[in-house]
């Protein structure tokens, strides 16, 4: 894995992308359906593999409207195909962002956590050797230090 660091991000750049962030949440949000964890899990799932089935469908129905059942509504069927596929292009956008994001605060939290771990162990050496204020920075860093907990075994 070839070495990678984290540039600084000005905090008006986070800011204005909070903002715009914002700003696309208000933009949608009149139109956004939240589901419960079941809601999603029972809706069919319309992916990239049933994608072409569903625009096909939507074709044949306006093609042949003979054999459209009385009980479908071809309005709304063109609403929810134009509303799907409008919303995947955002969420595939929206996606490569979340992902760049994370990507990127994974690493900057891992170098941050590194340098900590090497500011760690100096002051730990230093305590050791008595130097002033070490040992107080030590404690209480040891006190913060994430430890993996210890199974009990009987």
């Amino acid at each position: 894995m070839e070495d990678k660091h984290v540039t600084p991000i000005p905090p008006e750049v986070l800011a204005q992308a909070q903002a715009k962030i914002n700003e696309v949440n208000a933009l949608l949000a009149p139109y956004i359906l939240p589901l419960t964890p079941d809601e999603r899990h029972d809706l069919p799932k319309m992916g990239d593999k049933t994608l072409s089935f569903v625009e096909k469908a939507n074709d044949y129905a306006h093609h042949y409207p003979q054999l459209r059942p009385s009980y479908l509504d071809i309005a709304a069927f063109d609403v929810d195909m134009t509303d799907a596929t409008g919303l995947r292009t955002l969420h595939i956008s929206a996606k490569q962002l979340s992902d760049g994001i994370d990507d990127t605060s994974m690493t900057a939290g891992s170098e941050a956590y590194q340098a900590a771990l090497v500011f760690y162990n100096a002051v730990k050496a230093a305590a050791i050797q008595d130097i002033p204020g070490a040992k107080e920075a030590y404690n209480d860093l040891k006190a913060r230090f994430p430890r993996a907990k210890r199974k009990n075994v009987e």
